[in-house]
């Protein structure tokens, strides 16, 4: 086991990626469950589906941290989630976009 007294910017992105990845798989299982209390069982699907991609890219990213052993300081961005699910396809498409526009790309410049 690698012992380390402080993170590096990458390990920490790293970490912040795994969090991110993680919550949202959790989010999404909540807007499936959502859509199908609103009748809308194909689109729940879809959630699940994203959520099950969402669980992969945390596995992946897990293997990539694992072994450490300190908690870096970082902050974590924790969203609210709608009620109904148009506005939930919003917010996951938002988020989506987020990552692959604005997230990685900084994360890949530190990295």
């Amino acid at each position: 086991m690698k012992y380390m007294n402080t993170f590096s910017q990458t390990q920490q992105c790293l970490l912040k990626a795994f969090a991110g990845e993680s919550q949202a798989r959790n989010k999404y299982f909540i807007f499936a469950k959502m859509a199908r209390k609103e009748g809308l069982e194909w689109i729940a699907r879809v959630f699940e589906e994203t959520a099950d991609n969402e669980r992969t890219h945390a596995e992946e990213l897990f293997e990539m941290i694992k072994g450490t052993v300190s908690v870096p300081n970082i902050t974590l961005d924790i969203h609210e989630y709608s009620k109904n699910t148009v506005e939930n396809l919003k917010m996951a498409a938002a988020g989506e976009k987020y990552e692959w526009t604005t997230m990685y790309p900084d994360f890949e410049k530190i990295a």
